[in-house]
């Protein structure tokens, strides 16, 4: 099926374009970007003048709940939140039920998938069995299964000699080892930044150095084994300086930063706003400004939604009891070109953030609108506001810190290799 776009603003941050053209697509692909390839009839036509067109949103950390936790989602939902919010492509971490250490685990998920057609996914694959830090999976064959990278998710591995011997295994074959530095007796029980908003309300607190002991301890052991290390939710300005010297000194290094820690920080909490319940917890206005310094620089590479749905009994407790996470998929674009507006990025820059870098982050081939690239492509109007309502999102989970939210920027149209799979 040949489909023409027309009238649009192409952005592509990879090919460092900005302008406005047509695209054309056929087969599948990227056939052609301005002028029409000879003997182009286009079957269908979609007018985006006025809107903004550009590769299909990488997102490196959504769980889809599947398998396991379907009473919070199933991969049909958070399919449908995915491309209503531009994702063509995300990473899913390995803390279902049971985790993925298993290569049958990873081709059933991936088999569901792919029969939606509506969003690609890239499973991390478990870096120990049932994330219970002892023994290591058999990172070949889940790589074999489709495994992007190895994760322990939020679970932490307090073996340092295991994570030594499976940072040492992934050196060896070239797999990237994904962590989320948080020391978990530092962090033990806590559920709120060690700061002034979890002492006025007296919530157990986790403090900036449970992050950066652990983030010490992954930078000294990749820099003892040579492996390709990416650092999860970096949430502290301590956290993104050890980063910027660990890049600095020529360290195998990346990192990622959720959304909402882009926005967001203690502060929002207010009182015992529970959907402000995040791993990690959001913190001060200090660090948030780091990690905004941090974007500009290029010490993150990325950011992504942290898509966590969580039902809603679980957040109707007590702050300190209420279950963590938030769902994040449908607000990840219109949060980036809030960031984008706020600290005067371009949007080519900006863009990249969620395209080019997070695909690269995975090493895959998508993120670009190169000729003969997958057409998988978001099309999205900026100017349009809209109001965050919980009910109106399709992902399953409801619960977001930016309820009620004024957003700007909608996507109105997304495609996956060539086929219109959101229309808005």
């Amino acid at each position: 099926m040949n489909i023409l776009i027309k009238n649009g603003r192409v952005i592509d941050p990879k090919n460092k374009i900005d302008t406005q053209q047509d695209v054309f697509i056929s087969n599948r692909r990227i056939a052609a970007l301005g002028k029409a390839p000879d003997g182009f009839v286009a079957d269908q036509t979609i007018d985006a003048k006025d809107l903004i067109v550009m590769p299909g949103l990488t997102d490196v950390a959504a769980r889809l709940r599947e398998p396991g936790y379907e009473y919070r989602a199933t991969l049909e939902s958070e399919m449908s939140a995915a491309v209503a919010g531009g994702v063509t492509s995300l990473s899913c971490p390995p803390d279902t039920d049971p985790p993925l250490d298993e290569p049958g685990l990873v081709e059933m998920l991936k088999h569901r998938a792919r029969n939606l057609n509506q969003c690609r996914v890239f499973p991390q694959g478990a870096l120990t069995y049932g994330l219970k830090g002892a023994e290591l999976t058999e990172m070949v064959e889940l790589t074999e299964a489709g495994c992007k990278a190895f994760s322990q998710a939020d679970v932490p591995l307090t073996d340092t000699r295991v994570l030594m011997r499976a940072m040492q295994y992934a050196a060896t074959f070239g797999y990237r080892v994904w962590l989320r530095p948080q020391d978990s007796f530092l962090a033990k029980n806590g559920v709120a930044h060690d700061g002034e908003v979890a002492t006025r309300l007296g919530l157990p607190a986790i403090p900036v150095v449970a992050e950066t002991v652990a983030l010490s301890t992954a930078l000294q052991l990749a820099r003892e084994t040579g492996v390709t290390l990416h650092i999860c939710r970096v949430s502290s300005g301590a956290g993104v300086e050890m980063i910027r010297a660990a890049k600095r000194e020529g360290l195998k290094v990346t990192c990622d930063v959720s959304m909402n820690h882009v926005h967001l920080t203690e502060m929002d909490i207010g009182y015992f706003d529970s959907n402000c319940h995040l791993v990690p917890p959001l913190r001060s206005l200090r660090d948030r400004d780091a990690l905004r310094a941090g974007l500009r620089d290029g010490t993150i590479d990325a950011i992504c939604s942290n898509h966590s749905p969580v039902d809603e009994d679980a957040k109707q407790m007590p702050f300190a009891e209420a279950e963590d996470g938030a769902t994040g998929l449908e607000l990840l674009l219109p949060l980036v070109l809030k960031w984008a507006e706020q600290d005067k990025i371009p949007l080519l820059d900006a863009l990249s953030r969620i395209t080019i870098n997070p695909a690269q982050l995975l090493g895959v081939k998508m993120g670009h609108l190169s000729i003969g690239a997958h057409a998988d492509l978001c099309v999205f109007d900026p100017k349009v506001a809209w109001k965050v309502e919980p009910a109106a999102l399709k992902s399953q989970g409801k619960n977001t810190p930016f309820n009620g939210y004024e957003m700007q920027g909608r996507v109105r149209y997304t495609l996956l290799d060539g086929q219109l799979v959101y229309q808005s």
